[in-house]
């Protein structure tokens, strides 16, 4: 009997000539008999079917659903403390993170490792340089001006970094303007 409870189906006509074919090749050892040839199906098998998995209808409604969305960086609720600093840009950043001037792919490994190096820090507060944004096609934002700029946002709420980043704002003109972006890093984080 097998695992799943059917009998075993024994082998077909071809399995069988190529045990024998390979059974002839094999000498037993001292004091040993040999073994029985093993016993031909009438019919070739058909193939084995596995049976069927349930899966409760809650989850096959999940599964049916899109791919679920990366998740977004919410604006962030700030206190008008906080709010008035960074607009009024009196506020130094901890950590500056310049990703201008960069490929996309340098640009997001650069994003990632100066996150995770700015929160190894403690740094509550980065500036993130990334250039001034353009309007660019979704399918020219590999290579056009502006193209981190333009996948920015997206990398922040996919990335490894998303839960730690409490609100995005504006950088004052001071820090770049509309070529940077604050990112407030959440306590503990």
């Amino acid at each position: 009997m097998t695992a799943r409870g059917n009998a075993p189906r024994g082998l077909t006509s071809e399995e069988a000539e190529a045990w024998r074919k390979l059974a002839a090749t094999v000498e037993p050892m001292a004091g040993k008999k040999l073994a029985e040839a093993p016993k031909i199906a009438a019919t070739p098998a058909p193939p084995v079917k596995p049976a069927p998995m349930k899966v409760p209808v809650k989850a096959a409604r999940e599964q049916a659903s899109a791919p679920a969305k990366p998740r977004s960086i919410a604006p962030g609720n700030l206190d008008s403390h906080w709010e008035r600093k960074l607009k009024s840009g009196g506020i130094e950043p901890d950590f500056t993170l310049d990703l201008h001037g960069h490929g996309l792919d340098a640009a997001y490994h650069r994003l990632d490792s100066g996150l995770a190096q700015a929160r190894a820090m403690g740094a509550r507060i980065v500036l993130l340089i990334a250039g001034k944004s353009r309007p660019v096609e979704a399918a020219d934002r590999a290579e056009r001006r502006g193209a981190i700029r333009a996948k920015l946002l997206d990398w922040l709420a996919a990335g490894q970094h998303a839960d730690a980043i409490a609100a995005i704002r504006k950088a004052h003109r001071r820090h770049g303007g509309e070529g940077a972006l604050y990112l407030i890093i959440r306590r503990g984080a």
